[in-house]
């Protein structure tokens, strides 16, 4: 079958294809979280010596005794088997965005040669992959290859089903036999433990005196394309790069402002409903779902949760959506830019800090001018973004993500702060040395009766800002769809405590001096302004005029690929930072920076070998059949005495040669290897390589245009995103 045959078949399989036929779906009170060992069974199934102890480790963190985690064990085993679970499998998160498992089963044999089940409380606690055979940025040698992985009792062990068995998983934790962690996860329980002890000091000095344990709370909004699995199998770069290397704009795309929020298509609906009532079944709180901004693309967002079971349900989340995707013939693009010149995906990651006894420390309130817990934290996370505002940018870093900033529905790769009007004045009063009355939002009124009024919100959205604040929480807008929303937690967290513990030395010293407290805030508020108050920035974020000023007039770094941000992690002070809040230490760090170089590396290698092998084996032989059918029939026509135009054919002659000349240059950057270090490979592969990957596709982009339609081997931009 040839590629032509392909594309065109692909089309009526899927102009004639009905939605993907599921169950009826059950209530959600009876489905909810009905595969998931939560507190609740296990205050079933445990005695009340033992539930009470689980209980306190999974709301506060405390220590488990062993004796109890035998109980445990037990407890999850009898749960599991009775809902037809056979193997049992340690998940964790590597350095990699996605998840990793190793099944083992329940059963052994006894010594009548008869099978029995089996898990104890060591079985549950600890596991042993192969440390070495994941990104571990030299932490773990061939010859140094032993890790760990260890139960983490904080986030609910679950059930996998397929169509001929099930699967019981334990969230866990990754590290090596010498103890550093290889994973997503102890970084952020490490961060939510710095974190939680700095704003501990902050309360207690503002005097609070019943504190529970403060964690971060996250909610990802998850962006997302589908394309028809007939496209993606004669697309060999959405199978492989996750996005598209070639194709021309089509005449249609977002210009019309008519996809986003609009009825979703029947098909698109069967599936989403599908995933989402797997997502209930799992306990994921999935809320909303609608047509995003592109045509082909869709969003997901949860409920808010802690911010440890928010990163391992984002995990889960985007498995499930890919494999219920495929389920409905689809094949779903996590990539955050899979089609160039219409809006990419991001993960928005919507982030605040509280706890039971404070509640949320980052809502202001109806008086935030007023609210002194809340102006410092605010505080601390403006001082954060401004201080630490590169390490954010490096840890969304990735060559796909770097497609995004700067363009449609993405922020810039500056990172600011936007804050509101009614916010970002009552800061602006404090570094002024005053302090007061916030305006009030005031009410909506459209004058129509039949419309009941509202309060407004005090400030307005901006959405090109990749730092806002919404309300009760700030919404790192930078995240790339594809990312573990782990990193971006883990800076936010550090970057907090730290600012955190900078106030509390500056407020303890401020209070010595005044007994007045609110003096004392103001005090602290003013000289954290006066240092920082610059990353605070309202207006058009993808302005020229933003860019420059945010530089040359603010001091903020402007770092648009990774190249140019993973650096940040060899930072001196952003080394300190990690190494005096415990949750990296300098090897660790080191790692980290070594893997997503590398991945960088190969994503670009990858995509530019893919650019070589389309160019070479797909495109170039449809225009030079092309241009034969041409000449063939320039001739017969000459023959009856009639002259064709021959520029068509000279242009596709024309652009055929240009683009495989540039081939034969991007090969030829392939091919080179003599690198002084890591950083060096970068560069080449952002300042060399994606530029000649460009100028190949300016040609076969072109080609298309050109070439008939009926000899066009790729499902163009227009199928792929229009037909469903």
């Amino acid at each position: 079958m040839s590629g032509n045959q392909t594309r065109l078949q692909a089309i009526e399989q899927i102009t004639n294809r009905a939605p993907t036929l599921v169950s009826t779906p059950e209530p959600l009170s009876k489905i909810w979280a009905e595969d998931v060992f939560n507190l609740q069974k296990m205050e079933e199934a445990l005695s009340k010596n033992a539930f009470k102890a689980i209980k306190k480790t999974v709301q506060t963190g405390g220590a488990l005794d062993a004796a109890t985690a035998d109980v445990v064990a037990a407890a999850m085993k009898d749960w599991a088997l009775g809902k037809g679970v056979k193997f049992y499998s340690h998940i964790f998160y590597p350095m990699t965005n996605i998840t990793a498992e190793k099944h083992d089963g329940f059963i052994i044999t006894n010594s009548d040669g008869g099978a029995i089940t089996e898990f104890t409380g060591s079985l549950l606690i600890k596991g042993e992959p192969d440390g070495s055979s994941f990104p571990n940025g030299s932490l773990r040698m061939t010859n140094a290859a032993r890790g760990y992985t260890a139960w983490d009792p904080t986030s609910p062990a679950y059930i996998m089903h397929t169509a001929n068995g099930s699967t019981l998983m334990i969230p866990s934790v990754f590290m090596s036999w010498t103890g550093e962690a290889l994973d997503k996860k102890i970084p952020l329980l490490r961060s939510i433990s710095a974190m939680d002890e700095a704003g501990n000091k902050v309360l207690k000095l503002m005097g609070e005196t019943n504190i529970a344990p403060i964690n971060s709370s996250c909610g990802a909004e998850q962006e997302y394309f589908l394309v028809d699995e007939n496209f993606a199998n004669a697309r060999p770069d959405l199978l492989l790069a996750g996005r598209t290397l070639f194709g021309a704009p089509p005449a249609k795309g977002q210009q019309f402002d008519d996809h986003y929020f609009g009825a979703i298509p029947e098909r698109v609906q069967v599936f989403m409903q599908d995933f989402e009532n797997k997502l209930y079944k799992l306990g994921i709180p999935a809320k909303t779902h609608h047509n995003e901004v592109a045509p082909g693309q869709f969003e997901i967002a949860p409920y808010y949760e802690n911010a440890n079971v928010a990163a391992d349900h984002q995990q889960l989340l985007m498995t499930l959506m890919k494999s219920t995707a495929k389920e409905h013939g689809f094949l779903c693009l996590l990539h955050e830019k899979p089609f160039a010149g219409i809006n990419g995906s991001g993960k928005h990651v919507n982030w605040s800090v509280g706890n039971s006894t404070q509640g949320n420390l980052l809502d202001p309130g109806s008086t935030p001018h007023a609210n002194l817990n809340f102006l410092l934290f605010c505080g601390a996370v403006i001082r954060g973004v401004h201080k630490y505002g590169p390490l954010l940018r490096a840890v969304i870093a990735t060559a796909s993500n770097d497609h995004r900033l700067g363009a449609n529905e993405a922020p810039p790769a500056i990172l600011s702060v936007y804050l509101g009007e009614q916010l970002e004045a009552v800061f602006n009063d404090i570094k002024a040395g005053k302090l007061t009355e916030a305006a009030a939002a005031g009410v909506m009124d459209l004058g129509l009766s039949q419309i009941l009024h509202f309060e407004r919100d005090p400030g307005d959205r901006n959405r090109t800002s990749p730092f806002a604040f919404t309300g009760n929480r700030f919404e790192f807008r930078a995240v790339g769809s594809s990312q573990s929303v782990s990193g971006p937690l883990v800076a936010m967290n550090t970057m907090l405590a730290d600012s955190l513990n900078w106030i509390a030395e500056k407020l303890e010293a401020a209070l010595a001096d005044s007994a007045d407290q609110n003096i004392a805030v103001i005090t602290v508020l003013q000289e954290l302004m006066e240092l920082h108050g610059n990353v605070i920035f309202g207006g058009d974020g993808y302005s020229e005029e933003w860019h420059k000023a945010a530089v040359e007039k603010h001091g903020l770094k402007n770092l648009p690929t990774t190249a140019d941000a993973l650096p940040a992690l060899r930072e001196d002070y952003i080394v300190e930072l990690f190494e005096k809040t415990g949750v990296f230490s300098p090897v660790e760090l080191e790692s980290r920076y070594e893997v997503y170089a590398e991945q960088y590396v190969l994503a670009i290698e990858v995509e530019a070998k893919l650019v070589v092998d389309i160019a070479t084996t797909k495109i170039y032989p449809a225009a030079i059949s092309y241009l034969s059918e041409l000449g063939l029939t320039a001739t017969a026509m000459a023959d009856l005495g009639i002259e064709l135009e021959t520029s068509l054919a000279t242009s596709i002659a024309a652009e055929s040669n240009a683009m495989m000349a540039a081939v034969g240059t991007l090969s030829k950057a392939i091919a080179t290897h003599d690198f002084a270090d890591t950083e060096a490979h970068m560069r080449f592969c952002a300042d060399v390589i994606r530029g000649l990957m460009d100028e190949v596709r300016v040609h076969a982009d072109l080609l298309e245009t050109m070439v008939a339609d009926e000899l066009w081997p790729l499902p163009k931009y227009h199928e792929m995103l229009f037909i469903k």
